[in-house]
């Protein structure tokens, strides 16, 4: 079974954008710049928003990290992301989800500006991406479709299954999947029979939200499977240990290739992330 390594890819397309963001710079004589806000103290966003920070400086583009209380209003939220829409340094604005209860996430997400949304998740920017006229994906879903190119799986022709359709990676995984000329098909918690569905793709990727909820038993010999679940189990033999919404250990010697979790899906979230930046600075930057 081929691993499929996302760190690889990612480090390997690091070398390549960091000769892009050099060259921005020489052309606007500035660094394209990701602001990120975090709402609170829940440790899993604080490390999300660390490593995102980190590996923005280490590429040479400016970060702004701005922390506010769990305690924080919606309206002192709106007005932070509306003040970073207005700022010429700042080329994208990221809010980590998820936010506290009061907050409405929808009614922050639809505030920052579309030319500055780099996880691609305004309705203008997902609506772009449906209608053909992508201007950025989501990153988990793009950063899929970057490890499937770099390891030349082909897509074209393949019946490709995705395991969930929410907004951030279920709806578009698929439309990315379709305009490579994968045949896809959606499933979801109403599926019937769910497995004898998942069994009949070439390409599976499973996006469910549920730890280890799928094993080998759910995919076809010579399937390739993607999955991009993240989970550390409060109890159980994985107790305190990150693990997928797959039985990875149960693929092996049964499907063809197969991201790992850590290390598959997961890096390419961040460089993604990184990628769309430049692309919108440059967009803004002309």
């Amino acid at each position: 079974m081929l691993r499929l390594d996302g760190a690889v890819v990612a480090q390997t397309r690091q070398i390549q954008l960091g000769k892009d963001i050099e060259a921005f710079k020489a052309k606007h004589g500035k660094a394209p710049g990701l602001a990120v806000v975090l709402v609170g103290a829940d440790p899993a966003s604080q490390v999300y928003v660390r490593n995102k920070v980190r590996t923005c400086e280490s590429l040479g583009m400016r970060s702004f990290r701005f922390d506010l209380p769990q305690s924080a209003s919606e309206a002192d939220l709106l007005a932070k992301v509306e003040d970073l829409n207005r700022d010429p340094d700042v080329h994208g604005v990221l809010v980590q989800l998820p936010l506290p209860g009061h907050i409405d996430e929808e009614k922050v997400l639809e505030t920052i500006q579309p030319t500055k949304d780099p996880d691609g998740l305004t309705y203008e920017n997902l609506g772009l991406l449906w209608g053909g006229r992508k201007r950025v994906a989501p990153c988990t879903p793009w950063g899929v479709m970057a490890i499937l190119e770099h390891y030349r799986i082909p897509v074209a022709g393949r019946r490709a299954v995705v395991v969930g359709r929410s907004n951030i990676v279920g709806k578009p995984m698929a439309q990315l999947l379709l305009d490579a000329d994968a045949t896809v098909t959606i499933c979801h918690s109403k599926t019937k029979d769910l497995r004898a569905t998942t069994r009949d793709g070439d390409i599976v990727v499973v996006a469910v939200g549920k730890e280890r909820f799928l094993g080998g038993d759910a995919f076809r010999e010579g399937a390739v499977v993607i999955d991009v679940g993240m989970h550390r189990p409060e109890s159980g033999p994985f107790a305190g240990r990150l693990c997928g919404d797959v039985r990875y250990e149960e693929l092996d010697g049964h499907v063809a290739a197969a991201t790992p979790v850590p290390k598959g899906v997961g890096p390419m979230t961040i460089q993604m992330l990184m990628e769309n930046t430049l692309r919108l600075a440059t967009l803004l930057e002309g």
